[in-house]
């Protein structure tokens, strides 16, 4: 063989080798993480909704799994502290509004995996609110420093009273602030950097975490809403809008999805939907069979049970309902789990449910709450583990999830049945794993 001749073999080989590597990467399935604010189950006609028609969510979960037993945190950062870093809460959760710097998230690991990564939405997680305590509260990197290489952020190192997340927003994007006009809708702005950041990275594997700002009050009308065309009510607050705000959401979902399949990306991206906790107090939803009074910060099932939708057309089973027990710290693990990566977490992951592998589900899921945050929700503060249908608090309230998710009535000791007290006997070894305090300490 010639030197050209060898020089030519060489060349193709390398182009085989790196076609080979390139097409390796591209098996690796895109994923995006969307998290509602404020949004219990009952908001979803997939999951019993009488009063709103959320039809892109209803047609992810038809062609998809539907979770009915997805348990988050109570209220909004401790809920992120916990899906970010898949730890119990009383490992790293400081104060609210805070993520510590020396934590490593699902964007750190994503990062770390190879994926392209960008996280748009409500951050509030800089400490704003503890200024003399925290020195790095103003330090506009801190999400590219837990793993997001780009960002486009409400409530990063500016107040939520210093601009607001809907009409004419306050939004950090990539280290500047937008500028920004009434006429101009946060969710919108959020959502178009998505697209754009698919669009540009369409060629590699991304993670998107999508942490919306909606559907959490103030309560205001939508540009969909009739309403929006009068200044003065873009900023009015009534629970009337809620609705529409719901239905803004399932649409800007359909925009995402709708990019995935304009680029024949849809097939092997992972989309979750989900929420952080439950309803406002303030928002009674009617299902098919009742009404649910939302219970944000409480730990009642209003104010844990949220939704959980997952679409993946090159591996998932169309049309799935599973009755498994998930909780938040569980998404690190499945991610992990994805990426191959060995991590530290306190979840499980459900990885081999979106594939159709044999999957031995958790028997329990453990809360830990503790908000830090006003009177208000600081009286909820406790602990408690729980199967599908009960419930079991340290101080040894023990309540059948079935016919009492308000939790009004606990079970009499002296009338369990032997399955119940082999339940609660479960629950209480569960218990003794993690540090114990009572409500009142």
């Amino acid at each position: 063989m010639n030197k050209r001749s060898l020089i030519i073999v060489i060349a193709l080989s390398i182009t085989l080798f790196s076609c080979s590597v390139t097409n390796n990467v591209k098996k690796k399935p895109n994923i995006i993480l969307i998290m509602a604010d404020d949004m219990g189950y009952e908001s979803l006609s997939t999951y019993g909704n009488s009063e709103y028609n959320t039809p892109v969510l209803d047609k992810m979960a038809s062609e998809g799994i539907r979770f009915d037993n997805c348990v988050s945190q109570p209220l909004c950062t401790p809920s992120r502290v916990k899906i970010m870093t898949g730890l119990y809460n009383y490992r790293n959760y400081d104060f609210f509004g805070h993520l510590a710097s020396d934590q490593y998230t699902f964007g750190n690991l994503m990062q770390d995996a190879g994926y392209s990564t960008c996280i748009a939405g409500k951050w509030q997680l800089n400490g704003l609110n503890y200024k003399d305590k925290i020195t790095d509260w103003n330090d506009n990197t801190k999400p590219n420093k837990f793993g997001f290489e780009e960002y486009c952020l409400w409530q990063l190192t500016k107040k939520g009273n210093e601009g607001g997340r809907y009409a004419n927003p306050l939004i950090e994007q990539n280290g500047k602030i937008l500028t920004t006009e009434e006429v101009n809708y946060g969710p919108d702005l959020f959502s178009n950097y998505i697209l754009d950041f698919i669009e540009r990275k369409k060629d590699k594997p991304f993670f998107i975490y999508y942490p919306m700002v909606l559907v959490h009050d103030p309560f205001v009308p939508t540009p969909d809403s009739e309403a929006w065309n009068d200044k003065d009510k873009r900023y009015k607050n009534d629970t009337t809008y809620f609705k529409d705000m719901v239905v803004y959401t399932d649409k800007i979902v359909g925009n995402i999805v709708d990019k995935l399949k304009e680029l024949d990306i849809d097939d092997n991206t992972i989309v979750i939907f989900t929420g952080d906790n439950g309803n406002h107090p303030t928002i009674f939803t009617k299902t098919k069979n009742t009404i649910i009074q939302g219970a944000k910060g409480n730990t009642i099932d209003a104010g844990t049970h949220v939704p959980l939708i997952i679409s993946w057309p090159k591996e998932i089973k169309k049309g799935q309902v599973s009755k498994e027990l998930i909780e938040f710290s569980d998404f690190f693990a499945t991610f992990s789990d994805i990426v191959a990566k060995k991590v530290t977490a306190d979840g499980k992951s459900f990885y081999p449910l979106l594939t159709g592998k044999e999957y031995n589900g958790r028997k329990t899921a453990f809360v830990h709450y503790d908000p830090k945050w006003g009177q208000n929700v600081n009286r909820y503060r406790n602990q408690f583990v729980r199967t599908v249908d009960y419930k079991l608090y340290p101080d040894g309230k023990f309540f059948n999830l079935n016919n009492d998710k308000l939790e009004k009535m606990p079970l009499a000791i002296d009338s369990l049945t032997v399955n119940e007290n082999t339940i609660k006997t479960t629950l209480e070894s569960e218990l003794k794993k993690h540090p114990i305090w009572l409500k009142n300490e």
